[in-house]
């Protein structure tokens, strides 16, 4: 796959199938995923991939209650807006992230693949490990497997780490879960402010002069 394809389509693919993902696309995405940068080389991660329906089954309603927790304290005030306004094109894109979000807990269960990701000690505030979590969704958008990253889980404390067998006593710290199966849509580019918009040059507020209206990459170029 072209480099650029795997990076402009490679956005949030929650709705997927049951299909089970095999082990040795498992293994090519794990091994993309520890060949990234890591702060000193320290290598301060671990990886769990969860493919047990009995474990994702008892994770699945942890997940339900961090969604929850999600839309009542944390994008409470947005979710109030895109509903008094449904019309506008901001409120429209929330409700649809709502609407994706709430697939996901619906049928976690059907989930074929979780992959976990920790990290131990935090001595660079955990940052290595989020490089080696993206070269795992852009292997695994390379398998044309889809993934979406989510870090809700956290609000549960231990309970996902305590299901997982993870070892208290060792410091590690989820970092995030990463639900994975093959898309039931269709890959595309994301739609994002144009990076000239949210892109300072040398000096906080100074342009950099560049109109990045369009994509630079398209499916057709």
């Amino acid at each position: 796959m072209d480099l650029h394809e795997a990076l402009y389509t490679t956005r949030a693919m929650r709705r997927v199938k049951p299909d089970p993902v095999p082990d040795e696309v498992q293994q090519r995405i794990v091994d993309a995923a520890v060949r990234a940068p890591s702060g000193g080389n320290t290598q301060a991660w671990r990886f769990l991939l969860v493919d047990d329906a009995d474990v994702i089954a008892g994770i699945a309603p942890l997940y339900r209650e961090s969604i929850d927790f999600l839309w009542e304290h944390i994008y409470n005030e947005r979710l109030a807006t895109a509903n008094a306004a449904p019309d506008l094109a901001e409120s429209k894109q929330m409700l649809a992230i709502q609407r994706s979000v709430e697939w996901a807990a619906d049928n976690f269960t059907h989930y074929p693949l979780l992959f976990f990701a920790f990290a131990q000690n935090q001595g660079d505030g955990g940052g290595s490990i989020y490089p080696a979590v993206w070269s795992a969704m852009l292997a695994a958008r390379a398998e044309g497997v889809g993934s979406s990253l989510t870090s809700i889980l956290v609000v549960k404390g231990t309970a996902v780490p305590d299901i997982l067998g993870v070892p208290a006593e060792e410091d590690w710290t989820m970092s995030c879960c990463v639900p994975m199966g093959y898309p039931l849509g269709r890959w595309g580019v994301a739609a994002r402010q144009p990076a000239h918009e949210v892109t300072y040059k040398n000096q906080w507020g100074t342009p950099t002069g560049w109109d990045l209206t369009t994509p630079l990459w398209t499916p057709e170029s």
